[in-house]
């Protein structure tokens, strides 16, 4: 999908002054640097002190090694999957192709590549992801922890494969400061895990064709911040890869200089992306995810080289590692709200391994659990290797006494009920920052799981790039658990990753703690001339959700969705759906009445336009019913729509 006029445009609208000027800046700096690339300083004696402590492997769980070692395995045929893509080509992988489309980027000055057009790079997605090199973090990590070297050799086989194809500032793996900041970090877990392995010190500090593409990895990020409008999990990667490479790898003359810069970035920029309450700004749970994982790596690496790290940075994980064990389901599965892309900041397990589970894990290590943080039973390789490195400091702060179930800054109420069902409610802001870039058009959409199935279900992201349709499906009103008029979303898209309009939400009542009724209820005005309102009730006793919407205005034409798990069958009758499904070898029911006064269809599958889709992961979609009611909204609000969700009916 190239970018029209149109949208350039518009993307520059919602840059301030200074934003401006530094984007400004980077063009004459792109043009200058074309032509003029310096090489690295020389390095002599170059050291890598920065290893596990004695023991720490030890401590790894034999199920998580074992898992650990049957992915090395997989790798080591060749054989992956990204973003729905299955991959046989990684013993010897052409680092420039995407394999979805068969298209190879074209070779090239970096800032000349056009990425975001696939008809001319494929698909920008699958050809970085190779190349964030976590694939290698799993074989190192399987080195380590069996001593196996043919994974240590697999492994310097392909970075000395990859320096080869990719040198400093050509081509499609030097464009993006996200990538150079994960690649980077990759690196320095894969230089730290290979440590016992006899040419660790020849593939890295002995290398001047790895010294070289480390330098200019700090340098590219060094002058080409994410800035303003931009500053999402983007710049947080950047510094956590900055500051773990100028901490791992501090052995140049600006290394000093670009560890206090990523240092001042990572704890400005942290502060920035989180709530007081602890979660993540961009309302996308997927991200916040992403950046708690880069920001405990980053402290682990400044901590093993003793870099005084600022107490407001290990404030924030912890309020972020509080947040995520809050909001979680009985399951461990967070919220899937916004977009979500199946990033990782640190990847050293095998598949099988809870991501959720392994951060509250993690975090039960280096900050301590609270009485109410859920149980966690599953392991993984990564904590043990996390904590060994990070410094238990006890926080200055009063952690929650109770487990928070309404998120006031971050507009997040989270409704608990008996047999586990669990319900988000959407009343926060629609994004951060001026383009709110992984923002849904979702405000007032709910979220319900019974026992940790979606029943009805926030259908997910799917794409990002080249199929503007899907992209536009999965982001938009109609594609969530809410209320659309007049056909039009609540927010208004100014193209992918930009919102130019955005619906302002604000609730009205949070009583998520009640004994026998927990109560929720807000409203937006995305609909220019109506404000919609929802009312939320969840009764303990009868299993019942009840839904409430009103539109205050004047008569507009109404459509009402509910999205239903890919799990759940439904037989719709009228304007009453039975609902079941199977979840652990038992069979579960529930009957959703949805409002008369609406007229209701069932749709699965449909293309044209999308409708009836669930997306598990990025570049993955799968067909699910969609309820989708029609009408008129009443003049003034005068009566709601109802919908009732009841349980084991």
């Amino acid at each position: 999908m190239s970018m029209s006029a149109g949208w350039y445009l518009r993307r520059l609208s919602r840059m301030g002054p200074r934003e401006v000027a530094g984007r400004a800046g980077d063009t004459v700096r792109r043009r200058r640097w074309r032509s003029a690339r310096p090489d690295c300083p020389s390095v002599t004696g170059a050291r890598f002190t920065a290893v596990l402590p004695a023991g720490t492997l030890a401590a790894v769980p034999a199920d998580a090694a074992k898992r650990l070692a049957a992915e090395a395995d997989r790798l080591m045929y060749g054989h992956v999957e990204y973003f729905g893509v299955v991959r046989d080509d990684l013993t010897d992988p052409d680092w420039w192709c995407d394999p979805k489309t068969g298209r190879r980027a074209p070779w090239g000055y970096a800032f000349d590549v056009p990425y975001r057009d696939e008809d001319a790079v494929g698909d920008i997605k699958q050809i970085w992801e190779l190349s964030r090199h976590q694939y290698l973090t799993v074989l190192a990590a399987a080195y380590a922890v069996t001593g196996n070297e043919r994974y240590a050799e697999r492994v310097a086989e392909h970075l000395r494969s990859w320096w080869t194809a990719n040198p400093p500032l050509r081509g499609v793996h030097w464009i993006s400061g996200i990538e150079l900041g994960i690649r980077l970090l990759s690196w320095v877990w894969i230089r730290r895990l290979l440590d016992d392995w006899p040419g660790a010190a020849g593939l890295f500090e002995e290398n001047p064709v790895a010294l070289n593409q480390i330098w200019h990895h700090q340098r590219w990020l060094a002058a080409f911040p994410s800035r303003g409008s931009s500053a999402n999990n983007h710049v947080i990667a950047e510094a956590a890869g900055q500051l773990a490479a100028s901490c791992a790898f501090g052995w140049f003359p600006a290394s000093g200089r670009w560890r206090a810069d990523a240092l001042r970035s990572l704890e400005r920029h942290l502060r920035a992306n989180t709530f007081v309450s602890g979660l993540n700004r961009e309302l996308a749970s997927e991200y916040h995810g992403l950046v708690l994982e880069l920001g405990l790596a980053a402290v682990a690496e400044a901590d093993a080289a003793g870099v005084p790290v600022p107490a407001s940075v290990r404030l924030v994980l912890l309020r972020m590692t509080d947040a995520l064990a809050a909001v979680v389901d009985n399951r461990l599965r967070p919220p899937r709200q916004g977009d979500a892309d199946d990033g990782h900041g640190l990847v050293v397990d095998g598949a099988g391994t809870d991501r959720w589970a392994s951060l509250l894990a993690t975090g039960e290590a280096v900050f301590g659990r609270l009485d109410w943080w859920p149980a966690v039973t599953g392991t993984d390789v990564r904590t043990p290797l996390l904590a060994a490195l990070v410094k238990p400091t006890g926080p200055s702060v009063t952690r929650p006494s109770v487990r928070p179930a309404h998120l006031a800054d971050a507009g997040m109420t989270i409704l608990r009920g008996p047999e586990e069902i669990w319900c988000r409610c959407d009343g926060g802001p629609h994004g951060f920052l001026s383009i709110a870039a992984h923002a849904h058009a979702d405000a007032l959409s709910v979220e319900v799981r019974h026992d940790g199935v979606d029943v009805l279900a926030d259908p997910g992201t799917f794409c990002y790039h080249g199929q503007p349709a899907w992209r536009q499906y999965f982001r938009s009103t109609l594609g969530h658990n809410t209320l659309q008029l007049d056909g039009t979303d609540q927010s208004v898209s100014g193209g992918p990753f930009l919102w130019t309009r955005q619906a302002r939400t604000r609730v009205l009542t949070a009583e998520p703690s009640g004994a026998d009724v927990a109560r929720w209820c807000a409203e937006h005005d995305g609909y220019q001339g109506s404000v919609h309102r929802r009312r939320v009730e969840l009764t303990a006793a009868s299993q019942e959700l009840k839904l409430v919407d009103e539109v205050r205005g004047p008569r507009r034409a109404v459509r009402l969705a509910f999205h239903l798990g890919p799990e759940i069958a439904a037989d719709l009758v009228g304007n009453r759906a039975v609902l079941t499904w199977i979840r652990d070898g038992e069979g579960r029911s529930a009957v959703l009445d949805l409002p008369g006064q609406l007229s209701w269809q069932a749709h699965r599958g449909e293309t044209d336009p999308p409708l009836g889709w669930y997306s598990a992961g990025f570049g993955r979609k799968e067909p699910t019913t969609t309820l989708i009611g029609t009408g008129t909204s009443p003049a003034d609000g005068a009566a709601g729509f109802t919908t009732v969700l009841r349980f084991g009916g």
